[in-house]
């Protein structure tokens, strides 16, 4: 009788932990479905290193995900979607800028506020994008001698 009450008992705790990995693997990684916030749109010329997950920050806060990646087949540009959190306005003026953490760090979407006094509405367009710069090709730049 013992050894069943250990059993049940010790059963339950590995249950508890794998539900709290699964917790854990499900919110880090975005996966609980989407947030109640907006979803704003941006063209990259190059959005390497971004994908569907990808943080979106303001001010180094992460305030949204990148939820959808795709590429326009008449432009050859990465069409992007992010959702960003509920209560977080962004002037319709901002800018998005795929940056990254350092030369071994991840990459992730800065949004640069504007001036504007109007905010962008769900579903917005932000126009002025920068997309990711290649160390490799700045390194050759350099080795080469060429201007950047």
């Amino acid at each position: 009788m013992r050894e069943n009450t250990t059993e049940v008992v010790v059963g339950a705790a590995v249950l508890a932990a794998a539900l709290g990995f699964l917790w854990f693997i499900v919110s880090a990684t975005g996966l609980s479905g989407g947030t109640a916030g907006m979803e704003l749109k941006a063209n990259f010329r190059s959005a390497e290193g971004v994908s569907v997950g990808t943080d979106i920050r303001l001010a180094g806060v992460s305030v949204g995900t990148v939820s959808q990646l795709d590429l326009n087949g008449e432009t050859y540009r990465a069409e992007a979607v992010f959702s960003i959190d509920e209560g977080i306005a962004i002037p319709d003026d901002s800018a998005a800028v795929v940056a990254s953490e350092g030369l071994l760090g991840g990459t992730f979407v800065e949004l640069v506020p504007g001036g504007s006094f109007e905010m962008f509405a769900d579903g917005g367009l932000i126009q002025d994008t920068q997309g990711a710069v290649s160390l490799i090709q700045l390194l050759m730049k350099f080795v080469g001698g060429e201007e950047a």
